[in-house]
């Protein structure tokens, strides 16, 4: 392949990997085993749970139905992208529109086909999830706070997606035993969607001069930056909630410590947010935001650490 064509070829690689954020991908796929090991079946072996080729492909199908929600995300926002991330935009232009919707339909079919396999509830489930991505790419993304929750509803699906997964392999009378395994994942899941709202809102201000081009009705756009900065405020002093359910009422291990660093970091989020003026300043809380989140699923471990210790030994003497 002559030189000029492979250097093509591998900036439409980045490209598309860039489109899909395939950064992310490696992080959903982490925060599923995470749970599934730490919180859901702490009581399985951790080795069983990573050989366990239903629950593969359930992660694996959420993590490509993300990848694909990004793709049909991209094709709907490119004139918006060109004025708020323009450097972003032109790299993700290099694949063409008719590759990205290829590629799109293609990594659908995969993830209805994986969730096939493992139980036509499953097929269910993953049909209305991709639908839901693209009815909020093509419409909901546009109305101003039903696009926000949409959004951050979206991205924590996945995980509730392993949870029905481990909740049809015990039978109807076992369902009350692992009440506290549900009502931790909630927990962890309403502390997340509120990062996740939070984030959203962030990037709306982040992005107000695409979205006033764009014609998007976003909070910042229709009410101005002062309530958003009030309702983001509000969505903060919440997250005081799920934390005090996770740390006071259930036993999370050292992840307290997780939680406590985060009231930190959020109240210096808090006094920087009210200082912020430009889209320069609203993308370093926005990064911030991706950091604790980030953080947050690899402090997953500190709910029982031993785990590790012990998955040694079982990988070593299975």
């Amino acid at each position: 392949m002559p030189s000029r064509q492979r250097k093509l070829l591998i900036m439409k690689i980045v490209s598309l990997f860039s489109v899909v954020r395939g950064y992310n991908i490696p992080i959903i796929i982490l925060a599923q085993y995470l749970s599934a090991i730490f919180i859901l079946a702490p009581e399985i072996r951790a080795l069983d749970i990573l050989l366990d080729f239903h629950l593969f492909l359930i992660v694996f199908a959420s993590a490509i139905t993300i990848a694909s929600g990004y793709i049909i995300n991209n094709f709907y926002d490119s004139q918006k992208d060109l004025i708020n991330r323009p450097n972003k935009s032109m790299l993700d232009r290099l694949v063409s529109q008719k590759t990205k919707l290829t590629v799109y339909f293609s990594l659908n079919f995969l993830a209805v086909l994986m969730a096939f396999i493992v139980s036509w509830r499953a097929f269910l489930f993953f049909s209305g999830y991709i639908f839901l991505i693209w009815f909020y790419s093509h419409k909901i993304k546009k109305y101003p706070i039903i696009g926000n929750l949409t959004s951050a509803v979206l991205a924590v699906i996945p995980f509730f997606a392993i949870l029905i997964y481990f909740y049809n392999k015990i039978s109807f009378e076992e369902i009350e035993n692992h009440m506290s395994h549900f009502m931790v994942i909630s927990a962890h899941a309403t502390f997340l969607f509120l990062l996740l709202l939070i984030r959203e809102m962030i990037k709306d201000l982040e992005n107000l001069k695409g979205d006033l081009v764009a014609d998007y009705r976003t909070i910042p756009v229709l009410y101005g930056e002062k309530v958003s900065k009030q309702i983001i405020s509000a969505l903060t002093i919440l997250t005081v909630f799920p934390v005090y359910v996770l740390v006071n009422v259930y036993d999370v291990g050292y992840m307290d410590i997780y939680f406590y660093v985060c009231f930190g970091v959020l109240l210096f989020f808090l006094i920087f947010l009210w200082k912020s003026d430009s889209k320069e300043q609203f993308l370093r809380l926005h990064n911030l935001l991706k950091f604790l989140i980030v953080a947050g699923v690899c402090c997953i471990v500190l709910i029982n650490p031993s785990v590790l210790w012990h998955g040694r030994e079982l990988i070593s003497n299975y």
